[in-house]
């Protein structure tokens, strides 16, 4: 039965992950007197913490900078598991009273935004129920990808195959793994994380992969943050330790663009320090495009380095034939013997939540709209999103975008506005959203929105650039209409 709810929220926040609860601190913190609530449909809190359940599942980003800019992450751990993570989210909303603007299971299944009421109308599926919500503003920080399914192809032979398929995105609690050969097909960050934990237990695991990533060493204990806390407070410590970080992977990326060479080189000499002599470093971890092309991996203390040399892992660079009553034909007729497959194959990017989002009843095209400073689309009142940077850490990016919509909100209420829309300008055209050539990426060409040819529509991936232009920069600018 649908009912329609009274309260007409200043804010609703949808999702309850790093990007909801971040942004939720920020309002609080900058906009007080705003009521807002986060509406998430799962019934925990930590989004991609809370979903993900693989064996190993980690940060792939450096948490001193992953972390919050208010709350210090205070394991020295730079690669942190997920549940670490989760519990780190929890304690923070716990801490400032966040957790009780969270109505779970709340699933977002439209916004329809009217110009005459200059508020959002939400449709909101709870359990078997469904209600009808209000809110002047909607920021959408449900993240970029699909919760109910991955990206899964289909192989020849999987009707044959005898043994378990597993997708990482919905591993079984009760999957005994001990002594079982196990192929993962993969080699993105699921894959470099899930193949050396797996290999602790399994008889042996294979990475089954149809092109190389690159894969670089991080020492998992922050030797800096160590060091400083005994002789700083805490908070000072995680905040020179995070400033330390940022600068070293801002260099890292920008060294990698203008000399990619010279990158690739480092990231080979590296490997093959760490694998076994004469190891095919060439074949296996030289990829044919150049560094942060597509993200790198990250693997703590060369865990995936020490399997494969331990002789617990190996890798296999073929295409896969087909699957066999007993595991996988390679193309080069070599045959993996496996008694669970691993298809650590990928998202499916899903914006928004996979609300059905219009304006006066006329449906939004995601494809057709640029995107202003990375956060809102044009066209689109009174809407943001939060989303991270791909060379850095995710939160960096939402951090700075809900500061500057919390400006831009203090602005409106100084001016009496109600209204904010992006406009773009007839010189700033079109382009690719992001720079980015991973295969989820090329998969969501027809939904993603698009770039503008120059800044502020245009997303340069710079942290130092875009604190600049988001804590400094006019609120009132001629890419933005304000009205009543």
């Amino acid at each position: 039965m649908e009912q329609k709810e009274n309260q007409l929220f200043d804010v609703v926040i949808v999702g309850a992950g790093i990007s909801g609860i971040g942004t939720a601190y920020w309002l609080q913190e900058k906009c007080p007197g705003k009521t807002y609530a986060i509406l998430e449909a799962r019934e925990r809190i930590g989004g991609t913490w809370d979903l993900f359940r693989y064996p190993g599942i980690r940060s792939d980003s450096d948490m001193f900078t992953f972390g919050y800019r208010f709350k210090p992450w205070e394991n020295p751990q730079s690669l942190s598991d997920g549940e670490s993570i989760r519990n780190y989210l929890k304690q923070t909303a716990q801490e400032n009273g966040i957790d009780r603007h969270i109505r779970f299971g709340h699933k977002v299944l439209s916004a329809n935004w009217s110009g005459e009421e200059a508020c959002w109308t939400l449709e909101v599926a709870h359990g078997s129920s469904a209600s009808l919500l209000k809110t002047r503003f909607l920021y959408m920080c449900a993240g970029y990808y699909s919760y109910e399914e991955g990206y899964r192809p289909r192989f020849d032979g999987e009707e044959a195959y005898k043994g378990t398929i597993v997708h990482p995105q919905f591993w079984p609690e009760d999957l005994d793994y001990s002594d079982k050969r196990i192929a993962v097909i993969g080699s993105g960050a699921t894959a470099v994380t899930l193949v050396p934990t797996l290999a602790e237990k399994a008889a042996h695991v294979t990475m089954v992969q149809r092109s190389p990533t690159y894969v670089m060493k991080l020492p998992n204990r922050n030797g800096l943050y160590i060091a400083l806390k005994k002789w700083l407070p805490g908070r000072l410590a995680y905040r020179l330790t995070r400033w330390r970080n940022l600068t070293l992977t801002m260099a890292l990326y920008g060294y990698s663009r203008m000399f990619p060479n010279g990158m690739k080189n480092l990231l080979m000499k590296g490997a093959a320090s760490e694998l076994p002599e004469g190891y095919e470093v060439g074949k296996h971890f030289n990829p044919t495009y150049n560094p942060w092309d597509q993200r790198l991996c990250v693997i703590p203390d060369g865990d995936l380095f020490r399997a494969i040399k331990a002789g617990k892992a190996d890798v296999a660079t073929e295409e896969i034939a087909h699957f066999t009553p007993t595991g996988i034909a390679l193309k080069s007729g070599d045959i993996l013997e496996a008694d669970i497959i691993v298809t650590a194959t990928g998202l499916i990017m899903k914006l928004l939540g996979g609300a059905r989002i219009s304006i006066d009843g006329k449906p939004l095209d995601t494809h057709e709209v640029l995107v202003y400073k990375g956060m809102m689309m044009s066209g689109v009142p009174n809407f943001a999103i939060a989303f991270g940077y791909t060379n850095n850490s995710w939160t960096l990016k939402t951090d700075l975008t809900a500061n500057l919509v919390c400006r831009i909100l203090n602005y409106m209420d100084r001016k009496g506005y109600e209204v904010v829309v992006p406009e773009v300008p007839s010189d700033v055209r079109p382009e690719e959203f992001l720079p980015l050539d991973s295969g989820y990426m090329k998969r969501a060409k027809d939904i993603l929105p698009k770039n503008g040819s120059k800044r502020p529509w245009r997303v340069y991936q710079n942290y130092l650039a875009d604190m600049v232009l988001t804590r400094f920069g006019r609120v009132r600018d001629r890419h933005l209409t304000y009205g009543s």
